[in-house]
C-alpha cells in the first residue's frame, strides 16, 4: 500500500446527476475526471440498467455533463458545443445552447435544436414542446433573428463594452457568475416543430426553480421579483402551460421559500422558512399548498431537521438531485450529526428515514421501489448504491482502486463537552506510520459554513496531510449543522462561543494524544473556517503556522462588497454599519491583527464574491505591516470553490502552498522542539 499523494484527486472518479428514465428501466449519470492537460474536468455520460445491473459509458466527447431523459425512455439530450463553428461562434461572444440527442443503446449523438438563450434547465411536455430556464438579460438581446449585418453590429458594441460594467442593482455580482446586474432566469416555452420560441414569464422575475405536475400541464416556480435589491424572501407562481396563464399562489412576509412540487393536482409540497426566531439559516419545515383555496398549513410543525447534506469534504464535482417527488411522497436528504440520510415524507407529514449507515448521501434517484444513492462512505469515494430495504448494493466501482492501493488513515471520534454542556464531535487523523515513541506537528483544520459538519467522509487534504507526518483535528463547533436550530445560532457571537468550543477541542486532544507536540501546532480553513483561522491568530499565540483561505477579514468591508454580505452581515452579525459600525469592528479580525505573532498563509481567489480578495488583502497587509511574516497566494480564473472543484493544476499548487508553508514553520528549523 502507498501513502496518500498531493495529486491522487486528478485520478479520482466523480458521479452527478443520477437520474432514471420515465420508465424506470435505466439511470443516467455523469462521470467527472480531472484532466491535467487541459487543466479542466473530462465528463461523460453513463446509463445504468436496472435488470441487469451493468453500466457503460454512453458519451467519449468529455463535455458532456448536463442531460435530460427523453419521453420515448430511449434517448437522452444534453447541451453540447460539437461543431468547430459553433464554438467560433461562442468565442466570439455569440449566446446560444445547442442540444444534442443520443440513443441510450449505441449510436452516435445528432443535433436536436438550437435557441439563442444560455440554458439553465431543460424539461420536456410532449413530444414537440420543451420548458427552457434561461439566462436573460434586457440590455443583451438574442442574436438569432437579427440580419447579419446587425448581428456583427451588436458583437462589436459588446466587445467594445468589455471595458465596462453598470451595475443598477445589489447584488451586482455572484461566486461563480462574476456581474450579474439585470440578470435573470427566465422561462421559456420552445416548440421543435416550429422553432418557436416563446417567453412564459416577465422579464422582472428571477426564477430560482421549476417544477412540472405529473401531467405537465402545470408549472410551480419560486421566484423573486426586484428591481434594485434582491431580498431573502421570494414568492410561489402557478404557470398553467396550455393557456399561458400565470397567477402567484403565495407571497408570505418574511417567507422564504427553499423547494415547491406537485404532490398531485390539487396539492403543492413546500419547504421553507420565515426566520423566526433563528434567521437566515434557521431550519426549514415542511408545507402543504391547496391550489383550489391558496392556503398553506404547516405539516411538520415540531421539526428541526437540517434539510439536505452538508457533509463537507473534497472529493466531489458536479451536482446531484436531494429532493425529488415520486408516488405522492418527497424523498429529501438531510444533516443529522455527522452524517447524511434518505428521508421520505407523506402527505400526512410522516418521516421515514430510509438510509442508516454512516457517510454521505450525494445525490439519489428513486422510481416505484427502485432507489439509487450516490454516496461516499467513509474511507471510500463516491460510487453508487441500489438500496434494498436497509442494505446497500455497490452497483459501480470507479474507485475501488484508491481504497486497495492507498494507506487510508481511519479518523478517530474525539468527543469534548464544554463549558455550557454542549457536546462537541471531532476526529483525529494520526500521522501515517505513527509511532508514540516521537512527537509529531499537529494542525486543527476549521470548516467553513459556519452552518456545515466535517464528518467521516474521506477528505483528501486531511488525509494528505496526515501521510505527510501530521496529526489533523477537526470538529464541529457551536454553529456547525446537524444538531438542530440552537446548536447552529451563533448570531452575534462569531468568535466567542464558537472560537471556546474549538480551543477546547484542541486541549482535549493535546490531552488525549501526547504525541503531539504542542509547540508545533498549525491552524487552517476556509471561508467561516478562515474567518476563525484571522480571529484565532488575533486572540492567541499557541499557533506557531497559520493558513487563512477565502476568508472575512472585516465585516464593515464584507457586508457593501459581496454577493451575499447585504443581508448575510446583519443576519450574522447584528449590525449595519449605519446602525452600529462598532459592533461590526470589535467583531473583525483585522481589528486584532495588530496582536498577531502567527506566520500566517493567505489563500485567495481573484474571482471569489463571496469572501472575496479584498478580505485577504486587508489582513495580509496589516501583518506585513506590523513586521508578521505572512505570504498570500492568488489565483486567477478561480471563485469560492478553488479547494473543491478549481482547476486541477490550480488545487494542486493550492496544496503544495499549505503543505509547504506548515512544513517550514511546523517541521523546519524555525520550528521549536523539534524530534520526530
Amino acid at each position: 500500500m502507498e501513502q496518500i499523494k498531493l495529486d491522487d484527486f486528478t485520478n479520482f472518479r466523480f458521479i452527478s446527476g443520477l437520474e432514471f428514465s420515465n420508465d424506470g428501466l435505466h439511470a443516467c449519470f455523469a462521470v467527472h475526471k480531472a484532466n491535467l492537460d487541459q487543466n479542466d474536468y473530462d465528463s461523460n455520460l453513463w446509463v445504468y440498467q436496472v435488470e441487469s445491473g451493468k453500466y457503460y459509458q454512453l458519451t467519449g466527447l468529455n463535455k458532456e455533463r448536463a442531460f435530460t431523459w427523453l419521453n420515448d425512455n430511449e434517448h437522452i439530450a444534453f447541451n453540447g458545443l460539437r461543431d468547430p463553428k459553433d464554438k467560433e461562434r461562442r468565442e466570439n461572444g455569440e449566446e446560444f445552447t445547442v442540444f444534442y440527442r443520443i440513443r441510450i443503446h449505441g449510436g452516435e449523438a445528432v443535433k436536436f435544436f438550437e435557441v439563442p438563450l444560455v440554458v439553465n434547465l431543460i424539461r420536456q411536455i410532449d413530444n414537440e414542446n420543451f420548458l427552457l430556464l434561461a439566462a436573460y438579460n434586457p440590455i443583451r438581446p438574442a442574436l438569432a433573428d437579427l440580419e447579419e449585418a446587425e448581428r456583427a453590429k451588436i458583437l462589436k458594441q459588446r466587445k467594445d463594452d468589455q471595458d465596462y460594467e453598470v451595475l443598477e442593482a445589489i447584488p451586482f455580482w455572484s461566486n461563480g457568475k462574476g456581474f450579474i446586474s439585470g440578470s435573470r432566469n427566465r422561462l421559456y416555452l420552445y416548440n421543435t416543430t416550429s422553432s418557436t420560441l416563446k417567453p412564459l414569464t416577465d422579464e422582472s422575475l428571477d426564477i430560482s426553480s421549476v417544477a412540472l405536475n405529473q401531467t405537465r400541464t402545470q408549472a410551480v416556480m419560486i421566484a423573486h421579483e426586484y428591481s434594485s435589491k434582491r431580498d431573502l424572501e421570494n414568492q410561489l407562481y402557478l404557470l398553467e402551460l396550455e393557456s399561458g396563464d400565470f397567477s402567484l399562489l403565495a407571497n408570505r412576509e418574511h417567507f422564504r421559500y427553499r423547494f415547491a412540487d406537485c404532490l398531485d393536482d390539487r396539492q403543492i409540497i413546500c419547504i421553507g422558512t420565515d426566520g423566526e426566531p433563528y434567521g437566515l439559516n434557521q431550519n426549514p419545515r415542511f408545507y402543504l399548498l391547496d391550489l383550489i383555496s391558496r392556503e398553506q398549513c404547516l405539516l411538520t410543525p415540531d421539526l428541526d431537521l437540517s434539510i439536505g447534506n452538508s457533509v463537507g469534504t473534497d472529493c466531489r464535482f458536479g451536482s446531484s438531485r436531494l429532493l425529488q417527488m415520486f408516488g405522492g411522497c418527497l424523498y429529501f436528504t438531510s444533516t443529522e450529526g455527522a452524517h447524511s440520510y434518505l428521508n421520505r415524507i407523506d402527505q400526512s407529514g410522516r418521516i421515514t428515514k430510509l438510509t442508516s449507515a454512516p457517510g454521505s448521501v450525494d445525490g439519489f434517484a428513486v422510481h416505484n421501489g427502485n432507489v439509487l444513492l450516490v454516496r461516499l462512505k467513509l474511507d471510500r469515494l463516491q460510487e453508487i448504491y441500489r438500496l434494498e430495504q436497509d442494505n446497500e448494493a455497490q452497483i459501480t466501482y470507479f474507485n475501488d482502486w484508491f481504497a486497495n492501493e492507498r494507506s487510508i488513515v481511519k479518523p478517530e471520534p474525539v468527543t469534548y463537552t464544554n463549558g455550557d454542556g454542549a457536546q462537541i464531535n471531532g476526529w483525529v487523523l494520526k500521522p501515517l506510520d505513527w509511532d508514540p515513541n516521537q512527537k509529531y506537528p499537529a494542525i486543527l483544520n476549521i470548516h467553513g459554513g459556519p452552518k456545515t459538519v466535517y464528518g467521516e467522509v474521506f477528505f483528501h487534504e486531511m488525509q494528505y496531510l496526515a501521510a505527510q507526518g501530521y496529526f489533523v483535528m477537526y470538529c464541529n463547533p457551536r454553529g456547525s449543522d446537524g444538531k438542530g436550530n440552537g446548536f447552529a445560532d451563533i448570531r452575534g457571537k462569531y468568535g466567542t462561543i464558537d472560537y471556546e468550543d474549538l480551543m477546547g477541542f484542541a486541549d482535549t486532544v493535546l490531552a488525549r494524544y501526547p504525541s503531539i507536540d504542542p509547540e508545533r501546532l498549525g491552524v487552517a480553513g476556509g471561508s467561516y473556517g478562515g474567518f476563525m483561522t484571522n480571529w484565532i491568530i488575533g486572540h492567541t499565540s499557541r499557533f506557531k503556522a497559520a493558513v487563512s483561505q477565502r476568508s472575512i477579514s472585516n465585516w464593515v468591508s464584507m457586508a457593501n462588497t459581496t454577493d451575499i454580505g447585504y443581508y448575510f452581515t446583519p443576519d450574522q452579525i447584528g449590525a449595519t454599519a449605519w446602525e452600529d459600525i462598532r459592533k461590526l469592528w470589535d467583531a473583525s479580525p483585522l481589528k486584532y491583527a495588530d496582536r498577531v505573532v502567527t506566520p500566517t498563509l493567505f489563500i485567495h481567489a481573484e474571482q471569489d464574491y463571496r469572501c472575496w480578495l479584498a478580505e485577504g488583502l486587508q489582513m495580509f497587509t496589516a501583518l506585513k505591516y506590523h513586521g508578521v511574516e505572512a505570504r498570500l497566494c492568488m489565483f486567477r480564473g478561480e471563485n469560492h470553490e478553488l479547494s473543491r472543484s478549481g482547476k486541477p493544476k490550480h488545487r494542486i499548487r493550492r496544496l503544495q502552498e499549505i503543505s509547504g508553508w506548515f512544513d517550514r514553520f511546523l517541521k523546519g528549523a524555525e520550528a521549536s522542539g523539534q524530534n520526530g
